[in-house]
């Protein structure tokens, strides 16, 4: 897990702040052994430059590449 958080790079507290309020939002409309692929997602759609919390909540609800 920790080789993952360098391959996704460093965040300020902030953007942390940010992708923990989504998580949180999300997480208990997935079961428990999907939240590690929920919080990739979160990260790989906040990389990919949704910066809004708004619409990251909206397309981090569904899986990548749709």
């Amino acid at each position: 897990m920790r080789h993952k958080a360098r391959e996704a790079g460093n965040f300020d507290p902030s953007e942390v702040e940010l992708l923990g309020r989504v998580f949180d939002q999300l997480k208990m409309d997935f079961r428990t052994e999907e939240r590690d692929a929920l919080a990739s997602r979160i990260i790989a759609n906040y990389m990919a430059g949704i910066k809004d919390e708004t619409e990251l909540l909206s397309v981090s609800k569904q899986p990548l590449g749709r």
